[in-house]
């Protein structure tokens, strides 16, 4: 699933913005990724999907080395991931049904197979009644919902999650993450990466915290005893 071992990632720059990180995420899993902002998250989300390619150390994700992945198999890479934004990204002219269906037929999808899927992800998010909606007419955690279904479609391995709740109220957020256990438990990977603490204490979950781009602590349940030691 995900193999990391002495990743480092320094930009042109100079900025070092992974150091050695080393992890293993496993098939079926379900991981919080943490730290405070500028800590490496977006980096380690950057290295994941194949947009960036590590300065030393070795990732394999799904398969895929992206130490040496060639151009032309990255978009293979990325059809065994979902992404999940924290801005959503729908297309506002299009409806919730057509949202989803877009992330099919970019695969070329046959038309059934998408009005057969798109339906069965839009009822697992619960919102199979919205479909002809577009989205400036949802809620902001219903439209998370349709990024969700969205990034679920095409039946990823797993799925990355920058931030999901980062716009939505305690409770939605709540809901939110409920959705993605859900998801967890019919065999789908995910990753969130968040900073939002209070909620990663709600759930007994592993959960790995990243400071100044090193990976310091990789547990199950809440870390927050070495926010502190480490000033996260």
């Amino acid at each position: 699933m995900i193999r990391m071992s002495d990743v480092s990632m320094v930009y042109d720059n100079g900025t070092r913005a992974v150091h050695k990180a080393t992890l293993r995420i496993d098939e079926g899993e379900f991981v919080f990724l943490t730290g405070s902002s500028g800590s490496g998250k977006s980096t380690l989300i950057k290295l994941l999907t194949g947009e960036i390619r590590p300065t030393s150390g070795r990732i394999v994700v799904n398969n895929y080395n992206i130490g040496n992945i060639k151009k032309r198999e990255i978009p293979y890479l990325r059809r065994t991931l979902g992404v999940v934004f924290q801005d959503f990204r729908l297309i506002p002219d299009k409806s919730v049904y057509e949202n989803v269906a877009f992330a099919m037929r970019a695969i070329g999808a046959r038309n059934r197979a998408i009005r057969k899927r798109v339906r069965y992800v839009l009822d697992l998010v619960g919102l199979n009644e919205k479909m002809d909606v577009r989205p400036q007419e949802l809620s902001g955690g219903e439209q998370q919902r349709v990024a969700i279904a969205r990034a679920l479609v095409n039946n990823p391995r797993l799925i990355i999650a920058d931030e999901p709740t980062g716009n939505l109220d305690p409770a939605r957020s709540l809901e939110l993450m409920t959705l993605f256990e859900k998801i967890n438990e019919l065999g789908t990977t995910i990753l969130i990466v968040t900073h939002e603490k209070e909620l990663v204490d709600k759930f007994e979950k592993r959960v790995i915290v990243i400071n100044n781009g090193e990976i310091i602590s990789d547990q199950t349940g809440g870390y927050y005893e070495y926010e502190e030691s480490y000033e996260l």
